[in-house]
């Protein structure tokens, strides 16, 4: 049995599917999540873009309530993606659910963020066509980093958003009573936009959560993450349950 007990914070979907992996490995975990996701009302543009996935050289999906979302339209408008189209991903789980549906899609190998997907050869071969245009679909308020540096490059980039992500509403301390209460040793956030929402909850209980581990899925939001003041950083470079577990091997255990 692991000495690590973990604070899970992603969707409370995925919490379920993580917990179930990391139980495999005798770890325990608890879940809050911090992140709630509903779907954007849908506006004519929608359809207009999804009904003309033709016009694009390639298509971005940048998580799984976007892959999820985005299939379920195109079930809702009878639509198809031309059997040529490159679609592609920041994780595997996300294009996993593509591929189920038969969609020509890639992803990088190690890393699951924008940084890894922009690297990617597969996405560089898609673009090599007469002003190329490509398609992101995310969540409202996203990141804007992949946008602007394929635009950079001399991309027309069109992004559609799907879905919002939301904090809870939660009782002030609730964090750090699920802390205690579990006795939980670390904590593990998937985004930066999980973090700002442990980092809201956490409100003057924040001091006594930087002393905990914290996992995190990338660069990027390490250096989130110690500009918040956290003091113990590990970063997975990846978002998934894998990469998580990789970690969690390669970090020295604790103690209590």
């Amino acid at each position: 049995m692991s000495a690590w007990r973990l604070l899970l914070t992603r969707p409370a979907e995925e919490c379920v599917a993580t917990a179930a992996a990391l139980a495999e490995h005798g770890i325990q975990s608890a879940s809050l999540p911090l992140l709630a996701i509903e779907p954007v009302a849908e506006k004519p543009e929608q359809r207009t873009t999804l009904q003309a996935l033709d016009r694009y050289c390639a298509v971005v999906v940048v998580s799984k309530p976007a892959a999820r979302l985005a299939l379920e339209a195109l079930d809702r408008y009878r639509t198809q993606s031309p059997p040529d189209q490159a679609w592609f991903t920041v994780g595997a789980a996300t294009g996993a659910i593509l591929q189920q549906r038969g969609l020509n899609v890639s992803w990088p190998a190690i890393g699951d963020d924008s940084e890894a997907l922009l690297a990617l050869p597969q996405l560089a071969g898609a673009l090599e066509v007469p002003e190329p245009k490509v398609l992101i679909l995310r969540g409202e308020g996203g990141r804007e980093h992949l946008a602007e540096t394929l635009r950079f490059r001399g991309v027309e980039v069109e992004s559609l958003e799907l879905y919002r992500r939301y904090l809870p509403d939660y009782p002030s301390g609730t964090l750090l009573r699920t802390l205690r209460s579990e006795r939980l040793n670390a904590v593990v956030v998937s985004s930066g936009q999980g973090l700002m929402s442990l980092r809201e909850l956490a409100a003057a209980d924040w001091r006594d959560v930087v002393e905990l581990p914290l996992f995190v899925p990338s660069p990027r939001v390490a250096q989130m993450a110690a500009q918040l003041g956290a003091k113990r950083i590990v970063d997975c470079r990846g978002a998934g349950t894998a990469a998580l577990l990789a970690a969690l091997r390669e970090y020295p255990e604790p103690a209590f």
